[in-house]
């Protein structure tokens, strides 16, 4: 016969191990050679402490937070660490979600990771030129690619679309 205290214990050693782990388990930094790499220093100097927390350490901010859910010009949606194009205004779409969305992603402009974080498995997006965190990408977007990227805006600028000469 197992004796309670025996039980309870190995029960709360188990707890303990399994929230230890998860707490762990972020998502995985983008690893190799980018073209902008900085030292933390160095991004906490140019980043508000918002938008570090977000590109550099996984971050997210909360729903309806961003300015650029409401962005509907003409333009492009760069990188807040880098400057590069990741999306064009034209694959923005309203997803209910609380963050701006897209259905694609500018031509090497990004790179994925797995993100193991809050019990579920997650495919996280990060600038293919710094290695910022964006946010996450899902398969349930709408047509032609099905993918929702899930973007912080945090992480994101937008430069509007030069009128063009007539």
């Amino acid at each position: 016969m197992i004796d309670r205290r025996v039980l309870l214990s190995t029960a709360a050693g188990l707890a303990a191990g399994w929230f230890s782990f998860a707490g762990k388990a972020r998502a995985e930094k983008a690893s190799g050679k980018f073209a902008v790499e900085k030292t933390p220093e160095e991004w906490k100097r140019q980043l508000t402490p918002a938008q570090y927390h977000i590109l550099r350490e996984q971050g997210t901010e909360p729903a309806y937070s961003s300015p650029l859910n409401n962005e509907h010009r003409k333009g492009t949606f760069a990188c807040a660490g880098c400057d590069q194009a990741l999306y064009a205004s034209e694959t923005k779409f309203e997803s209910g979600t609380g963050w701006p969305s897209f259905y694609d992603h500018l031509p090497n402009a990004i790179g994925t990771t797995s993100d193991r974080s809050y019990f579920m498995v997650r495919t996280a997006v990060h600038c293919s030129r710094c290695g910022g965190h964006l946010g996450h990408v899902f398969n349930d977007g709408p047509k032609p690619t099905g993918l929702r990227y899930c973007m912080d805006g945090l992480a994101l600028t937008f430069k509007p679309a030069t009128p063009s000469a007539s």
